[in-house]
């Protein structure tokens, strides 16, 4: 962290620069788990009311879910930044349960799921995600709902999943290209907090986080024509780093705009009073971006 002074800024930023494709495994089990494998018993258990642990390739995941499911109607799951857990997304998900069925989990490393065995990648984050959907959806489309790492995850798992990921909003999700981004806004010939601040970034790209991601920038892929809506930040807090924040706002920004590659049906807005987290500062805006994306998903499904 960086001094007193900044450490707001330098925590919501190291929030953002968790988690791409990389190599590294979760244990045996996990590895060599299928995901494409028929449903486990455990899709036709009960729903999940609440809160409650799962088995995913041999871990515990702690999963909750509220709100009644509509045929039809996509499953809207929530998936918190680096360093959160699903508690933390509790007050959007109870306001979203009202018209949808909203689930959120903690990733392996966060809140009450296992800690991972050693290094993490995109791919075995991706099965525990995938082990989640199986559970709370079954084989049923669902709306991903992701803030900073959250919004990388889904990003990144949305297009190799189009049969059931019918929609995303990225809430200030962690550019796909966040380590370029780092090392060319802030050099090496940085000095006092600024150079601080990229050492910690730096290593917390080698997995030196919670969830012991790996990071490796990647492009961004095409989740076809589904609807996707991107919410930048309005309230410049990295700009609050020493001498080199306006270059990490800039590019900051470009990054969201990459993520409209996601989709044809992408949209970005700004979130005008908000800091990096959009669902806290602004939440009304964060709940109508996601009712929007699954009324759109459920549209276009039924005309399918």
């Amino acid at each position: 962290m960086l001094p007193r002074i900044k450490t707001s800024v330098v925590a919501a930023l190291c929030c953002t620069v968790l988690g791409a494709a990389v190599a590294g495994c979760d244990g045996e089990a996990l590895e060599n788990w299928d995901p494409l494998a028929p449903a486990t018993p455990t899709a036709d258990a009960a729903p999940i009311s609440g809160t409650e642990k799962i088995d995913v390739g041999g871990r515990s995941v702690n999963v909750s879910c509220s709100g009644d499911p509509e045929k039809g109607r996509p499953v809207v799951i929530l998936l918190a930044g680096a360093g959160d857990g699903l508690d933390k997304l509790a007050a959007v998900q109870k306001t979203l349960s009202t018209q949808n069925r909203v689930c959120s989990y903690d990733r392996l490393g966060e809140g009450a799921s296992d800690q991972p065995d050693g290094p993490q990648s995109f791919s075995s984050t991706g099965k525990i995600l995938t082990g989640v959907l199986d559970r709370v959806a079954g084989d049923g489309p669902v709306v991903l709902a992701g803030h900073s790492l959250g919004g990388l995850i889904a990003a990144r798992y949305a297009p190799e999943h189009q049969d059931r990921v019918k929609g995303l909003v990225l809430m200030d999700a962690t550019p796909p290209t966040m380590l370029n981004d780092m090392t060319k806004a802030i050099p090496g010939s940085a000095t006092g907090p600024a150079a601080e601040l990229r050492a910690q970034n730096l290593a917390m790209f080698k997995g030196e986080n919670p969830e012991k991601l790996v990071v490796e920038d990647g492009r961004v892929s095409s989740a076809g024509d589904i609807p996707v809506e991107v919410i930048q930040h309005g309230t410049p807090y990295l700009a609050a780093v020493p001498k080199y924040g306006p270059r990490l706002e800039q590019a900051w920004a470009a990054g969201q705009r990459k993520w409209l590659a996601l989709s044809s049906g992408s949209k970005l807005s700004t979130a005008a009073k908000s800091g990096h987290y959009i669902y806290v500062d602004q939440p009304d805006l964060a709940v109508q971006a996601i009712e929007r994306v699954t009324a759109r998903a459920a549209r276009q499904a039924q005309a399918e």
